[in-house]
């Protein structure tokens, strides 16, 4: 991957933890408005901004360097729960359900940011793909040296003429899309031992999968 596509691979993902810091700001000053006494939503969402801060400065370091990973030995159900409280701020109007079933707690060694930004995206496409209500299922499995975690989701199917692009840089069935989502969350995973794959997608669920050594 060249400095060009690189520098539009780390725009677009400040773009999408950016939205997330906007939309927050605009459930702050509502709750500000209604509220002059400590409000739990408020404290929450304040917490969500500054772990979206966190990864945007994660992602501006790498304009200056392409290898400033830092690695932590973390729980896995720990960072997914995280990651669904970021995601949450997505869904908005619809009336949907993100559920979370964590069998096994393996640690992971994983770059804590760009591992959170990954889920997000993931998490965020399973929103957007829901058109008013459904369920987001996550599961977490060990499965001998490795952990297995599924993201699907029972929006309509990816087609099958897409899903063998879903991964291409530059691949987009949105008009506002730019194609490069699924493209960084792969490379991101690959580039910690990780594998990001489309399990299935028929017309009853999506199903995402990673697979990453347990540490």
């Amino acid at each position: 991957m060249d400095k060009n596509v690189q520098a539009r691979c780390i725009a677009h993902e400040i773009r999408n933890q950016i939205s997330i810091c906007e939309l927050y700001s605009q459930i702050i000053n509502k709750h500000l408005e209604k509220a002059k006494f400590k409000n739990d939503s408020v404290t929450n969402a304040l917490n969500c901004i500054t772990k979206s801060l966190k990864i945007m400065s994660n992602n501006l370091l790498d304009l200056k360097s392409l290898d400033n990973a830092e690695f932590k030995t973390l729980s896995a159900c720990n960072i997914i729960k995280e990651a669904i409280n970021l995601s949450v701020v997505y869904i908005q109007e619809k009336d949907i359900n993100i559920s979370l079933s964590c069998k096994n707690d393996e640690k992971i060694y994983v770059d804590e940011n760009k591992f959170l930004a990954c889920i997000v995206n993931i998490l965020k496409n399973a929103i957007e793909a829901i058109e008013e209500k459904g369920e987001i299922t996550i599961t977490i499995n060990n499965e001998g040296y490795n952990l297995s975690i599924k993201i699907a989701n029972d929006g309509p199917k990816i087609p099958e003429e897409v899903q063998e692009h879903i991964f291409d840089e530059g691949y987009t069935t949105k008009q506002t899309g730019s194609g490069l989502g699924l493209p960084i969350c792969y490379q991101n995973l690959k580039s910690q031992n990780a594998e990001l794959k489309l399990k299935k997608s028929n017309e009853k669920i999506t199903e995402f999968e990673i697979i990453i050594p347990i540490a």
